[in-house]
């Protein structure tokens, strides 16, 4: 395996370099960089074609940074990790192709890394005893998983979001509440001087392992037209959408601990930043569950995920060739769901 690994990550609007350091066995990170893109706030979101223009004007300084914080030349890389997908294919291609001259001009292994198998491997570096089997939540912008996690590597898929995932949810309606992009942040920060007075759906409460969203943010969107001054309801609106995202989450989990027994639950992606989730969670399995969720830097896009999930793998002997290639809809390796153990609620 390799001592020291390079992670890069680009798959939306954070340039992100990583070096992980292995001694006796246990990858410890030594550098994070992470440089988001400001200019998307202009726009209310992601803008594809801003996105992958500003990571080729920052990858390499990004990546020289990375490696002089962590006292390392690059010629002492032993191999490269990579996120190949899911994301915005010309911000994926920015980084593999990067990855790929790295791998090619140094004769260095190369590993192509899904990038919510990073958010799920991202607590690994906080909790360096974390191991399967757990229930896992990946909750970001673009995705909302329910997993059982017998073994790295292996993973049973429980439910997902039918429409909107939880991120996505907290941006739009962040917007119905003039509050900028990104929503997530700016909502946990209004609602906590706000009261849970709205009495907004808990969509598909108890009904299986899947959820919905969109009529969760439907139902904001009438709040906010009814209210009559948004000034002034702007914070018990933000604090009700907030608890009730919440509640839908640890219901899933709950209900998931009871399917499969076990006593671990893992939270990762850009949701778990959000510390009145991580707080609420911990507290409805106080006793019977523990609660892993990594710091927030962690949790963000970044390429010390990427890292670490790219050294499993490499541990394993799994390479990637020159072949590699974006794939904005990567499949999760290792992703199974049996329709008889795992069936989606009718």
């Amino acid at each position: 395996m390799s001592d020291v690994l390079l992670g890069i990550e680009t798959s939306c609007d954070e340039t992100s370099a990583a070096v992980l350091i292995t001694d006796r066995g246990v990858p410890e990170l030594a550098s994070l960089v992470i440089l988001s893109q400001d200019i998307h706030k202009i726009f209310g979101g992601v803008v594809p074609e801003l996105a992958s223009r500003a990571h080729l004007k920052a990858i390499q300084p990004v990546v020289d940074r990375a490696l002089t914080e962590a006292g390392v030349p690059l010629n002492a890389v032993d191999g490269i990790a990579v996120t190949a997908g899911p994301g915005l294919v010309g911000a994926l291609l920015v980084g593999v192709c990067y990855a790929k001259a790295l791998a090619a001009a140094g004769n260095r292994p190369l590993v192509g890394v899904h990038h919510l198998e990073g958010h799920l491997f991202a607590p690994a570096l906080d909790y360096a005893d974390l191991k399967p089997p757990f229930v896992a939540l990946v909750v970001s912008g673009g995705h909302t998983v329910l997993l059982d996690v017998p073994e790295w590597g292996r993973y049973r898929l429980l439910g997902a979001t039918r429409d909107d995932a939880a991120g996505e949810a907290f941006d739009k309606v962040a917007k119905l509440l003039e509050l900028g992009y990104p929503g997530g942040p700016a909502i946990e920060r209004l609602a906590a001087g706000g009261t849970d007075r709205y009495d907004f759906p808990r969509p598909m409460l108890n009904r299986g392992f899947d959820f919905s969203f969109s009529g969760l943010k439907t139902a904001v969107l009438y709040a906010v037209r009814d209210c009559g001054s948004l000034e002034n309801e702007r914070q018990d609106i933000a604090a009700s959408f907030q608890s009730a995202v919440i509640d839908v989450l640890i219901n899933k989990v709950a209900l998931a601990l009871d399917h499969t027994g076990y006593s671990t639950v893992v939270i990762g992606g850009g949701v778990a930043c959000n510390r009145e989730l991580a707080v609420r969670m911990a507290d409805a399995n106080a006793g019977h569950a523990r609660v892993v969720v990594a710091q927030s830097r962690l949790n963000t896009d970044n390429a010390a995920m990427i890292a670490r999930a790219g050294w499993f793998h490499l541990r394993q002997g799994r390479r990637s060739n020159m072949t590699l290639d974006a794939d904005p809809r990567m499949p999760w390796p290792g992703l199974e769901r049996d329709p008889e153990m795992y069936p989606s609620p009718r």
